[in-house]
This record gives C-alpha cells, structure tokens and sequence, in this order.
C-alpha cells in the first residue's frame, strides 16, 4: 500500500533526519507522531490542540520495513505510529506495541462493526482502524469486448487477449497473495508449492510490474488492466470525471476475491506519553478528527459515522466501498515463507530483463 503514500516521500525522509537529529521531545503537554507522508487532514493537529491542549510534533516515515526496524531497534519517543495491517501482526508478535485501553476511547463506538474484530488485532486491542482498501482490477471500459468485466484475476494472470497491455503491482508479497486467491488457495494460501506454482504463472505472463504509479499508467493509456487499489483507482476515476462526461475507467473486485488492506493508529510500547496518545486515537476516532482526513486522502473509512458526514458522491461510491464478497485479510508469513516469496520474485524479476 505504497503508492497512496508517494507524493511527498522525499520531503519526509529529510524531516526526519532534520528534526530527530536534536532528539525527540515527549515530556509535558506533547505528543510524537510518527506519520505516513500525507496522512493527515489540512487542520487536524491544529484541531486537536485547541480540544486538548496538547502540542504534537509530526514525524515521517516511508515503508513498513522501516517502520519496523526502527521499533525494534527501540527508536523511543514516538507516542503513535500508523501501521498496516500485515505489519501491525508482526509487531504485536515482537512485543512492539502496547495494548489499548478502550475504556478511553469511547469513540470506538464509531467503528462499523464488520471493522471490529479484524483477523490481524482481534478485537482491536492493539490498534484503531484509519483507513482500508481493496487490490483488485482497474480496467478501461472501451477496450472490453462486448461489454465484459474484468471480474476475474485471470484477466491478469492467465488470459492472453490483453497480452503487453496489463500492469501488475511490483510488491512481491500482495502479488503472490492476490495469485493464490486466484488458484485457489486463498488469501493465507502461500506454501512452497504454492509459490512455485506462482513463479511459474509469472514467468508465462507477458505483463509488466508498476510501483506505485498504476492507477497513473491506466490514465495515460499506457496499459488496457491494472492490479491497483481501489482508492488508487477512485482518484484517477475523479481526474479523468472533471474533463469528460462519460468517464472510460472502471474498478472490479475479482470473483476469487479482493486482497483487503488497511493502516491503523497504534501506540508502542515504550511511548512517553500514553495518555496523551489515547486522547489523539479517540480524537481521530470522532467525526470532527476522522473527516478531516479523509475529505483530504480520499480513501474508504472504517468509521461509520466518518462515512455518514461524507458528501454522498463519496458515500455512495462502488469503487470506495465495493462489496467485498470473498475478499480477505491476508495474515503476514513467517519468514521463512516470506524469503521464498521474495527470492521467487527475484527470479521472475531476472527473467523478465
């Protein structure tokens, strides 16, 4: 779930490095928030200083790895962190992140229930649910024969009728998992053979690999079927809806189903102000905090009342909130699982060069 987050990347790293470089503040009325570049709505820090009084000094970072690494190498003095759902699992089973204490935060109440018990934080005990997408198929509706959708990953995965046309997404591991939906092993499918057997399916197609830019490249013309996200899609869907009355782009869950994904507040371990990072969590939970940002990232709530105060255009939109049918949560591999993915994804990577 990268390419949502790319925009403003580089600033971010350098903020990084510029302000830790002096050390972290924590004492006191102040909160350490350690962000996904663009994660944010245009007044909600501003928002939440003038509800509590509290001060919060906003950090960023660019992947999950990083974030990871820098948990467990016990970089203190961040009160919040945004994971995603496979990375939050991982974090939990390293003992990285502190559990929740819901009596503070009354606004979970707002989380639709079908958000409340999700496979990678039984009920979220360790984390509140941001935001979620779905990976599924972006398509042009003129290129399809007689009218046809897409509703199958086989469209990108075994059909030849689209031949140099289609882009996968170059993240190894949501690859293999949306390949062993499609063969039929399900979201949590990944063996050795399994693998094997993707590697093998890789190699037969003749599709190219986007990183971060699919949703872009379906714009452009440059390729017929995407494997991208829905928010992804739903962006593009707008740009290309303000110049033309009848917009060409469309966005289909397979019927094997959709790879679920979704980013959520938590707080580590060692955070040095606790208290105050439940008073942001439940902010952000409550209308107020929670559609401030998404009236600025656009992407499908977990939060029933967030979704009620959105325009209806947003409410309403098929391609934000599809059905989500057979789609799942993957849980992350183990290692061990993980290495054969990547070294897989090495090979089709070489062969296709």
């Amino acid at each position: 779930m990268t390419s949502r987050r790319s925009i403003l990347a580089g600033l971010g790293a350098a903020a990084v490095g510029f302000i830790l470089s002096g050390g972290a503040q924590a004492a006191g009325k102040k909160l350490n928030f350690l962000n996904w570049d663009t994660y944010i709505g245009d007044t909600t820090l501003k928002d939440f200083r003038r509800e509590t009084g509290v001060e919060v000094d906003m950090y960023f970072f660019q992947t999950n790895d990083e974030l990871f690494a820098r948990m467990k190498g016990g970089d203190s003095g961040f009160d919040v962190i945004v994971p995603s759902d496979d990375n939050l699992s991982h974090m939990i089973a390293a003992n990285l992140l502190q559990p929740l204490d819901h009596q503070r935060l009354p606004n979970f109440a707002n989380i639709d229930p079908a958000f409340r018990n999700p496979p990678y934080d039984p009920g979220c005990r360790y984390a509140m649910p941001f935001s979620w997408l779905m990976l599924g198929i972006g398509y042009r509706k003129s290129i399809m024969r007689a009218g046809a959708v897409p509703d199958s990953w086989g469209w990108l995965f075994d059909s030849n009728i689209y031949d140099g046309n289609v882009a996968l997404v170059g993240d190894p591991l949501p690859l293999f998992t949306a390949a062993s939906l499609y063969l039929g092993h399900g979201a949590d499918g990944l063996t050795p053979q399994v693998i094997s057997d993707i590697e093998a399916l890789l190699k037969r197609r003749n599709a190219t690999y986007h990183q971060d830019d699919g949703q872009d490249r379906l714009l452009a013309g440059e390729v017929e079927l995407v494997m991208e996200y829905n928010g992804d899609i739903a962006q593009v869907i707008s740009i290309e809806a303000s110049v033309l009355a009848d917009g060409d782009l469309g966005f289909v869950v397979p019927k094997e189903g959709g790879l679920l994904a979704a980013d959520s507040w938590a707080i580590p371990a060692n955070a040095p102000n606790p208290e105050a990072a439940h008073a942001f969590l439940n902010f952000m939970l409550s209308v107020e905090g929670g559609r401030d940002i998404i009236k600025t990232i656009m992407y499908p709530t977990p939060n029933a009342a967030v979704r009620a105060a959105m325009p209806q255009s947003y409410r309403d939109s098929p391609v934000l909130f599809p059905p989500l049918g057979a789609s799942a949560f993957a849980k992350r591999p183990g290692d061990d699982i993980v290495a054969l993915v990547e070294a897989a994804w090495s090979r089709v990577m070489d062969e296709a060069e």
